[in-house]
């Protein structure tokens, strides 16, 4: 009878450790899994900080601009320098890169490298089409004597549309980035997250450009 309890005890004390390990983990595997899921939701929401920062920023340029697009002293005004239809083309080709930019994603989630790989460099095309017409356009301005000293007007645009353009070529750098690893690393590369986070910020300098773009070049002209 009493090696029938010391039996029972030990049965007993065996299925608490037994239970106290499956607990445990159970525990570091929902930890885990937290965890996971944290690094994904804090990547993206560091990037929403960060947009939500640069819309303080430009928004605080804008109405710099807006306060000071007339006072041009000698200086020639904007709309003297101004070139709406190579500007609109270049704003075009800008909003095409995000169409890209949606196009890449979802190949990306796909995992079609081909169609990931064309996308992305449509991405970085249009980017840097972009930035070649800025630099055209700002080279033109200079000319005409609209510099970045030349009155506060002046000064207040090429703050502006220099930033915003700053912002394109981080874009266009990180997006090249992701293409050429994923030349090297092929199918081997397939990081959506990263991909959605870059979208983000992409799409976000795009709607900044359509704002910049209505109220600097073409609500002067009101």
């Amino acid at each position: 009878m009493g090696n029938h309890d010391h039996h029972d005890v030990h049965t007993h004390k065996l299925g608490n450790h037994h239970a106290a390990n499956s607990g445990h983990h159970d525990h570091h595997g929902a930890a885990h899994s937290h965890h996971q899921v944290t690094d994904i939701d804090n990547r993206k929401y560091g990037m929403w900080v960060l947009i939500g920062s640069e819309c303080f920023l430009f928004g605080t340029m804008i109405a710099n601009f807006i306060i000071n697009r007339n006072n041009t002293g000698t200086a020639p005004k904007p709309t003297d320098v101004f070139n709406i239809e190579l500007t609109t083309w270049s704003t075009f080709i800008l909003l095409l890169s995000s169409v890209a930019m949606v196009l890449s994603l979802d190949a990306c989630k796909r995992k079609e490298l081909k169609k990931f790989q064309l996308w992305t460099f449509v991405v970085v095309v249009c980017g840097l089409f972009f930035l070649g017409c800025q630099v055209y356009e700002f080279d033109h301005f200079i000319n005409a004597g609209f510099g970045l000293t030349s009155s506060l007007a002046a000064s207040s645009f090429f703050l502006l549309t220099g930033c915003h353009g700053a912002h394109v070529a981080v874009g266009v750098l990180i997006m090249g980035s992701v293409l050429v690893t994923s030349l090297v690393k092929k199918e081997t590369w397939f990081n959506y997250n990263v991909v959605e986070t870059l979208g983000l910020y992409w799409h976000f300098v795009d709607v900044v450009w359509i704002l910049i773009f209505t109220i600097v070049y073409l609500f002067v002209y009101l």
